[in-house]
């Protein structure tokens, strides 16, 4: 059978999703988790693969096995064996034909930045400090420039392995939150780094260095080198993954005795 896992982590101090040798990523984590819980290896399948330092709230991960224990099971198993920085918030039972990535209708990521003259050390894990003065207005403004289906290669890291530089981004909006900036975006497919180059191009025209047609101009250009710097990846977090109801409904968080 084929669960669906949906994990948080904080990922200050792992190198990102994907399993690397040194076994410090999120991935290696959770799979060394399940080893010990279900004493058999899986391997597991993510929404989306965050780069190191970048957080989640909400990411999907699934995984195939013959071991049938209650959901509650499985999470308190496995939360008894992963580090404090990562948890697995629910658990849920999915057909065969579900699949955490290719099945994933959107995205939804938050970028966070603290905009102060000075920085803050209890900020400092989960948002980005920006001590330049910032014109919310003009950002949003920016913002809405990207709404849309474009080819959005001026925004794509050179790393990226995508087939194709064409997204949808469906929701770019920029608020103030608990003495936060909170840029949320939402599109069927991120690039690499596309969040934090989106964030950071418009931070460009927040700060009165570009105006809001520099950001069409850049779009249109194709061009990365134009855009502004890759903004850090502590502020940014996958906050939650979007599917068909028939293919995944988000389970009730519930006590349990």
């Amino acid at each position: 059978m084929r669960i669906a896992l949906c994990v948080e982590y904080d990922g200050t101090d792992w190198n990102g999703w994907q399993t690397q040798p040194n076994g410090k990523t999120v991935q290696d984590q959770l799979e060394a988790a399940l080893l010990k819980f279900t004493e058999r290896e899986h391997a597991t399948t993510c929404a989306g693969r965050t780069d190191a330092g970048v957080h989640a709230r909400g990411q999907v991960v699934h995984i195939d096995t013959d071991i049938d224990r209650p959901d509650w099971s499985w999470v308190r198993g496995l939360n008894a064996l992963l580090p404090n920085s990562i948890g697995v918030r629910w658990v849920a039972c999915v057909p065969d034909e579900f699949h955490a990535r290719f099945s994933a209708r959107s995205r939804h990521y938050v970028y966070q930045i603290l905009n102060s003259p000075t920085r803050s050390p209890l900020a400092h894990r989960a948002a980005t400090w920006f001590y330049r003065p910032l014109d919310m207005d003009l950002m949003q403004s920016a913002a809405q420039a990207l709404i849309g289906e474009h080819d959005f290669s001026a925004f794509r890291s050179s790393e990226c392995q995508a087939k194709s530089p064409v997204r949808h981004l469906m929701r770019f909006e920029i608020g103030f939150e608990s003495g936060l900036i909170v840029c949320r975006l939402q599109a069927n497919a991120f690039l690499h780094h596309m969040v934090r180059n989106l964030v950071g191009a418009v931070v460009e025209v927040g700060r009165g260095a570009a105006s809001v047609h520099w950001i069409s101009e850049v779009l249109s250009s194709r061009d990365r080198t134009l855009a502004a710097r890759t903004f850090p990846a502590c502020g940014l977090c996958l906050e939650r993954v979007e599917y068909d109801s028939n293919l995944l409904c988000e389970p009730e968080l519930k006590f349990v005795d």
